[in-house]
């Protein structure tokens, strides 16, 4: 295509994708559970260096989300701008929602909007799979990448991890674990009240808050984690 990356429009980026896919890693996707219905077969290694090269756009993320194609959702999510997204769009997203990689993907893009708390209690609420399951991919992606945010917001949430935590369904269950363990891997004051939080649900009678409890509590107890957060607290002193 003779156009530089920045200037290829939504139609130009699903061109490139339809000529790029192929059936050996839709198969290979299939494998690790993703929902390959509207596959083309690229993969994450060859979709995030377009993204970079493609740059951000916000309306061309808005179009390539209109496909409904999951390699052009990706996109999508690569190229949004969280400063242009609207609540509005982002529910609208998270509405179309049929597969845990998008889910996590567009959390990535989500987290930085200015109302990203708001989405979460919103998510949360939500019976839908993976609308829920969008809230805590949320939460888990935020304790990693949002620098900032002081540790009393990931404090407060602990409270509806263990609201949700009885949730049974597949992909919330996982991704309520995800952001206990990312909460408390954040910083060794929120190490304490998350692994508390972990015990709790371990000695739940409920069969899913076992399971999140125990699995978060022994990577919370592992001397490797205890290590690292360690090392991060000598760096902040």
């Amino acid at each position: 295509m003779s156009l530089p990356l920045p200037s290829w429009s939504a139609d130009d980026v699903v061109a490139h994708l339809k000529a790029t896919g192929s059936h050996e890693n839709r198969a290979g996707m299939e494998r690790f559970g993703i929902n390959v219905t509207t596959a083309l077969g690229v993969g994450n290694s060859e979709l995030r260096p377009l993204a970079r090269k493609l740059k951000k756009n916000h309306q061309r993320a808005l179009l390539l989300w209109d496909t409904g194609i999951r390699e052009a959702r990706l996109v999508a999510a690569f190229t949004g701008e969280p400063k242009k997204i609207t609540i509005e769009q982002c529910r609208g997203w998270a509405g179309d929602f049929d597969s845990w990689e998008v889910v996590d993907t567009v959390s990535d893009l989500f987290v930085d909007t200015p109302f990203w708390r708001e989405l979460v209690e919103g998510f949360a609420a939500d019976e839908r799979e993976f609308v829920r399951r969008t809230a805590f991919a949320m939460l888990a992606s935020a304790a990693v990448h949002l620098k900032k945010e002081p540790d009393a917001s990931f404090l407060s949430y602990l409270p509806l991890i263990e609201a949700h935590a009885s949730d049974p369904r597949n992909f919330v269950r996982k991704a309520v674990n995800w952001a206990l363990r990312q909460i408390g891997k954040r910083s060794m004051s929120l190490h304490a009240p998350a692994l508390a939080t972990a015990q709790k649900l371990a000695n739940s009678t409920d069969k899913t808050a076992r399971w999140i409890g125990r699995d978060a509590m022994k990577e919370l107890s592992d001397a490797r984690t205890l290590e690292r957060l360690a090392a991060r607290k000598d760096r902040r002193t």
